[in-house]
């Protein structure tokens, strides 16, 4: 029996009403702001955006944090294309919809991603509002993106480009950033994780845990993107201190962190 072909590139209609509605047809880079990091929009030059709401066929995100954004805009005097939110997986089951910024961003040519996001902290020598470089990941929603849509098999290590680890690190010392390194842990959501399953994700060598990412990393890499990613430690993960987890604790450490997080992402593309 023959095996299926690879599905055809999805969200064809948004891809062709983003292309045709921006000024800006290229772009050196594209930026995925995750949850309570929308804040460096505030450093774009010579912006225009779009609302995901109006753009036929793209999925709507529905957590706070997420305004829903796709802005064209220079940085650095560099073209860059930012999503201010993302759809994850738990919102709609779809490893697609949790992808879509990489579904976009490889359909309009781009060759870099920089993949941003909140996450838990699983490593107790780092600390609520330090910024981790995600050196790898642990795919712990047990659904791969890439299997979705019959990808043939291939090796795509390492998910995370080394070269632009490097470029990261070197931007991270010209703007006085402490960067961290470490290993990202993808959960579905949209429950915490409990005590027990931290305790797994520990051992199992991860530093940091999220709900998001991994399907967005897979995809632009199988595509032969540039990948990085850098997580905003917010918390304490389930079990390690006494705390409460909220969502509104996410989005504060967010906004707490905005000048070094946008002078981190400014120093690294001006240098590309």
């Amino acid at each position: 029996m023959e095996i299926d072909r690879p599905l055809e590139a999805p969200f064809s209609e948004s891809i062709e009403f983003i292309r045709e509605n921006l000024t800006r047809k290229t772009h050196d880079i594209a930026v995925v702001l995750g949850s309570g990091l929308g804040g460096f929009s505030a450093h774009l030059d010579d912006k225009e955006s779009l609302a995901t709401s109006d753009i036929p066929g793209y999925p709507r995100s529905t957590v706070v944090g997420h305004s829903g954004q796709i802005m064209s805009a220079q940085v650095a005097r560099k073209k860059v294309l930012v999503f201010s939110g993302r759809v994850h997986y738990y919102e709609s089951a779809s490893t697609l919809n949790a992808a879509v910024t990489a579904i976009v961003s490889h359909a309009l040519g781009i060759k870099t991603i920089v993949l941003t996001n909140a996450a838990g902290i699983l490593n107790e020598a780092f600390y609520p509002g330090d910024l981790m470089l995600i050196k790898d990941q642990l795919n712990f929603t047990f659904r791969n993106i890439l299997a979705d849509m019959r990808f043939p098999l291939r090796n795509l290590q390492p998910i995370y480009s080394d070269a632009m680890a490097g470029r990261m690190y070197e931007a991270a010392e010209r703007a006085s950033v402490n960067l961290k390194g470490g290993t990202y842990v993808g959960l579905t959501g949209p429950s915490y994780e409990t005590p027990a399953e931290v305790r797994m994700y520990r051992k199992l060598g991860g530093d940091a845990v999220g709900m998001s990412t991994v399907q967005e990393a897979l995809y632009a890499r199988a595509t032969d993107m540039e990948v990085v990613g850098i997580s905003c430690l917010t918390n304490y993960s389930t079990g390690i201190t006494s705390e409460k987890l909220s969502h509104a604790e996410v989005t504060e450490i967010g906004a707490r962190v905005d000048k070094k997080f946008s002078g981190l992402l400014t120093s690294f593309i001006g240098a590309l």
